[in-house]
């Protein structure tokens, strides 16, 4: 393994980390209780971070695959909570999430960056760099 495919798997560890330990901020020390699609999407966060860091300690960059399809998960469900909460037609027909709204903005920094925002650019981040290590194997072999 090259090492700048070795410094990509820490880069999206280092994402999943921070974004993990972000949504923890939230929770535990803000006390924002988190809404169902949050659930959603720490339920496809939290495992990179041990799955990348495994893989980052093996030298594995097969596991791009792996983290390619949570992330892409992630970001969709990422992305479809950020909708409900900014665009106006899509709050008519959000559905209901249980205690907390899942329009509910705990945060709105700048006027558009909300955790689902924040949880969107992680899973983006992690994304690219699956993608880039994916195009690295294949011109390897």
């Amino acid at each position: 393994m090259t090492k700048k495919i070795e410094n990509i798997l820490l880069f999206m560890w280092s994402v999943a980390l921070t974004a993990t330990i972000g949504s923890l901020y939230f929770s535990e020390v803000r006390g924002y209780e988190p809404c169902e699609l949050c659930w959603y999407q720490r339920i496809l966060m939290y495992p990179l971070v041990l799955i990348l860091g495994v893989a980052y300690a093996q030298k594995n960059a097969k596991i791009a695959l792996t983290s390619l399809i949570f992330s892409i998960i992630g970001g969709c469900i990422s992305a479809y909570h950020y909708s409900i909460q900014k665009l106006s037609f899509m709050q008519e027909s959000a559905p209901a999430c249980g205690r907390v709204p899942c329009t509910g903005q705990y945060i709105n920094y700048f006027g558009f960056i909300t955790i689902p925002f924040l949880a969107l650019i992680a899973f983006i981040l992690i994304a690219i760099s699956s993608i880039l290590i994916l195009r690295s194997l294949k011109e390897e072999k």
